[in-house]
């Protein structure tokens, strides 16, 4: 690892990866800083996404990670736990100091975040165990997997309904499980009677699993409802406590008037609020899905690729206009 590059990109998965990729060959000098903590790790497949249609998380980052270092990007193993601006060099005053859990210090003109969220789920037991295999939160991720089996829809959001309908497309034995009646209204009520959606009041005490597979769930009363999976909501939260000393933090992201967790604020191309500064990713769109982290990490990439440039002409031009400056009086 050397101690300056034209980008430090932290994260090294779909968003990260693929800024790595334009960067590199562009001929930029590349970091990349990967934790090797994906928010999709416990899925079995990453879905939707064109030409790689169900590889499994780990093995689409091993595929990135050789296809970067085929352009010279280097990607080290670590987390980032700091970073801060510093004074840049010649005409381009921006310029980044990152550092990492390993104590090193590492400089660069222009920074990458693509360091992901984290889910924070349901507080039910046995839930957690089963996130990401027996229980799902995207119909475009898991739906087809679960297709035409027993699935419970646990409501928690006032999104809830319109997420029980996605996967009623999918399967005609849905249950809706909701502890708190009011986040479903009449018009939600009738939509689950039309489409023959079961509705369950009462709370979910825990997720029951056999065998490693999900198998049910068992209400506060000690019923116990079988199913086969169990769609449920988190809360989406950007992992950005190492951006306090640029002065980013992360802003609520609101749908309805309901928080589902946190993003970055970014421009059309990912350029934050501080200039150099660019992110992708789930860290600035908490339901992007892989192609889409891809496809943002992509875009940032060209930016800052466009920005370099822009500095480099800058500080030729003040070379040539230097060098053209007439020689001064000589002193006496």
């Amino acid at each position: 690892m050397r101690d300056h590059y034209d980008v430090i990109v932290i994260g090294g998965s779909a968003a990260g990866l693929s800024a790595a990729l334009v960067l590199g060959r562009s001929r930029r000098s590349v970091l990349v800083v990967d934790s090797g903590e994906p928010r999709n790790a416990p899925a079995a497949g990453a879905h939707n996404y064109l030409g790689r249609e169900g590889t499994a998380p780990a093995e689409l980052a091993r595929i990135g990670r050789d296809e970067v270092a085929a352009y010279g990007v280097e990607v080290e193993a670590g987390r980032v736990v700091a970073a801060s601006a510093t004074s840049g060099t010649g005409v381009d005053p921006v310029g980044f100091s990152v550092t990492t859990d390993s104590g090193a210090v590492v400089t660069c003109r222009r920074l990458v975040v693509a360091s992901g969220a984290v889910d924070v789920l349901p507080d039910v037991p046995g839930l957690a165990e089963q996130w990401g295999r027996g229980v799902v939160h995207c119909p475009f991720c898991h739906g087809w997997e679960v297709r035409d089996q027993r699935i419970g829809v646990l409501v928690t959001t006032p999104n809830g309904a319109h997420h029980a309908q996605m996967f009623r497309a999918l399967s005609d034995r849905v249950t809706v499980f909701a502890s708190d009646p009011a986040l479903l209204d009449d018009i939600a009520l009738a939509g689950f009677s039309a489409r023959g959606i079961g509705l369950v009041e009462g709370r979910v005490v825990r997720v029951l699993s056999t065998g490693g597979t999900l198998s049910g769930v068992q209400l506060g009363s000690g019923e116990v409802v079988p199913l086969d999976a169990l769609a449920a909501s988190s809360t989406a939260e950007p992992r950005v406590g190492f951006l306090e000393g640029l002065g980013l933090r992360a802003e609520d992201f609101v749908v309805d008037g309901f928080r589902f967790g946190g993003a970055l604020t970014v421009d059309a191309v990912g350029q934050t609020e501080v200039r150099g500064v660019y992110a992708a990713g789930n860290v600035t769109s908490p339901m992007a899905t892989v192609i889409a982290s891809a496809a943002a990490g992509t875009q940032a990439g060209a930016a800052v690729h466009g920005d370099l440039v822009q500095a480099d002409i800058a500080a030729a031009v003040d070379v040539v206009a230097t060098a053209a400056e007439p020689a001064g009086r000589p002193t006496r």
